[in-house]
């Protein structure tokens, strides 16, 4: 709480100024900590729409707690549409040291989550690199994503990508405010893990963010495709119909207690490639995205970014390895179990048998996850690196290996292990590493691996061998484990092997 950091501490409360006013914080070993800034105005008047500024106030305003997070189904705190607010994380104020900023994207897809989780705490990360860092929230699902501009007037043009104007406003924040925390305005990193990498790569493609950010580092989050402008207006329309809404009657729309949104978009989603909830996630609107964020071929405004690009070797173990009979499976249950999660249309014996041929000593559970990460998640960060290496941008590429000690080490390298070790969190409550030697070992060499692409622009340092740009001669990528080691085009059959079908990213259509 903060109270306890202020006694911990020591000294005054630290103060800033940004350009709507006057803001006090607290320190927290040694790091001045400002939560719940606000940097845009509450949502609520304007559904739907870009927000705006935040509103200016009088005096100082404290700014110890997180704030609110934005609608949706799973929280673990408060919600609002009045959820435009960062946190700011730095080890000085005004000093001109032109420190790098780093800001950090949520993830839970364009549908979940906040800036506001334990694994986010930035204090360990400036401690550690003498850096800035700002987590911050935005809309999401329905009241970020639900594309209305072919159902309703103008006011509704921008609205399939309104969560994402958001994070150009947060930016736009961080960009005339670095000076004052300390950081340098012409150094900014963002970073992002699952959903918001996706955000990140889509922001690579939108013109209005072009400049607002100089590195990237985009973890287990890829956008490939962004949805289609009929698909987007299509679930626009079975999530009207589910509130008995008529195009016509938009504005009711507008003034419906928050909570039936959040109800509404509990509605099942149309694509067959999945059973999910309603899709919402970047339209290719023609207002604010005009081209897929990695499709055809990597955008052209980012291509001087250095960028690097990572997922976990066990992605899928975090989704399907809470049903126990997942790990017990026999040959002849695997088939069925494939036909419904690997989401690539293969035929099932033909993946068994390639994995088979592959890793003859893997189990069918093995199989299973092995197989669902390859045909999932990891094959959209490998069409990225490879868009990339195609435009000569300078990128680089990991896998973390390294596996979760909990559980008897049954989760592996799950989805979300790398949050704590790239923020050197591994500590705090809700770390899937645990505090061991090895796991802080681990969160040393990934942490100063996103500095180091911070600060310098190569994410290699002194405790890493050798780390090229990815390349499609030789495919380098860096697996981290203890120890650390490079390697070449790894898992390259199951690359083969899933190139037989063609990609289709969540929502395209």
């Amino acid at each position: 709480m903060p109270h306890a950091a202020f006694a911990g501490g020591g000294g005054t409360a630290p103060l800033a100024d940004t350009r709507s006013g006057r803001i006090r914080g607290y320190r927290d070993r040694g790091i001045q900590v400002f939560k719940g800034v606000p940097y845009g105005a509450d949502t609520a008047a304007r559904r739907f729409m870009p927000a705006l500024r935040e509103v200016p106030w009088q005096g100082v305003r404290d700014a110890v707690e997180y704030a609110a997070s934005a609608p949706q189904k799973r929280a673990d705190g408060r919600i609002s549409e009045d959820c435009l607010y960062l946190n700011v994380f730095t080890p000085a104020l005004r000093d001109g040291a032109r420190r790098p900023v780093l800001v950090y994207l949520h993830g839970g897809g364009y549908d979940s989550g906040s800036g506001s989780s334990p694994l986010y705490d930035g204090v360990n990360l400036c401690r550690r690199g003498d850096a800035v860092v700002i987590t911050l929230n935005h809309r999401l699902n329905a009241f970020g994503y639900l594309y209305l501009a072919q159902l309703g007037d103008d006011r509704f043009a921008w609205s399939g990508n309104v969560g994402q104007l958001d994070l150009i406003q947060a930016l736009t924040w961080v960009r005339e405010h670095a000076a004052e925390f300390g950081g340098d305005a012409a150094n900014v990193t963002v970073f992002g893990q699952s959903g918001g990498g996706a955000k990140i790569a889509s922001l690579m493609a939108m013109p209005a963010a072009r400049g607002l950010f100089h590195r990237a580092m985009t973890m287990s989050g890829q956008q490939v495709t962004a949805a289609g402008p009929r698909a987007a207006t299509q679930r626009a329309q079975r999530f009207l119909d589910e509130l008995s809404i008529a195009p016509k009657d938009l504005q009711r729309l507008c003034t419906l207690p928050f909570e039936r949104l959040v109800e509404a978009s509990r509605l099942r989603d149309p694509s067959p490639i999945e059973d999910m909830s309603l899709y919402f996630g970047p339209v290719l609107d023609a207002k604010s995205l005009h081209r897929h964020p990695f499709y055809p071929e990597a955008p052209g405004q980012s291509a001087q970014i250095p960028m690097l690009i990572g997922n976990t070797r066990d992605e899928t173990r975090a989704f399907l390895g809470h049903e126990a009979a997942n790990f017990d499976l026999s040959w002849e249950q695997l088939p069925d179990k494939l036909r419904d999660h690997q989401y690539v249309d293969l035929d099932p014996h033909t993946v068994i048998a390639e994995y088979r041929r592959l890793y003859s000593d893997y189990t069918p559970s093995q199989v299973f996850f092995a197989a669902t990460t390859a045909g999932r998640s990891w094959r959209a960060a490998i069409l990225e690196a490879e868009a990339r290496a195609r435009q000569g941008a300078p990128t680089w590429v990991y896998q973390l290996d390294w596996g979760s000690p909990l559980n008897q080490g049954r989760f592996g390298a799950m989805h979300t292990l790398d949050i704590a070790l790239v923020f050197d969190n591994t500590a705090q409550p809700g770390a899937n590493t645990g505090d061991g030697a090895q796991a802080r070992t681990m969160a040393g060499l990934m942490s100063d691996a996103l500095l180091a692409l911070a600060r310098h622009g190569d994410p290699g340092h002194a405790g890493l061998p050798a780390w090229p740009q990815y390349s499609l001669q030789q495919r380098q990528t860096l697996l981290f484990d203890v120890p650390p080691r490079l390697a070449h085009d790894p898992r390259g059959g199951e690359r083969r092997l899933y190139e037989r079908a063609p990609f289709i990213q969540r929502g395209t259509f």
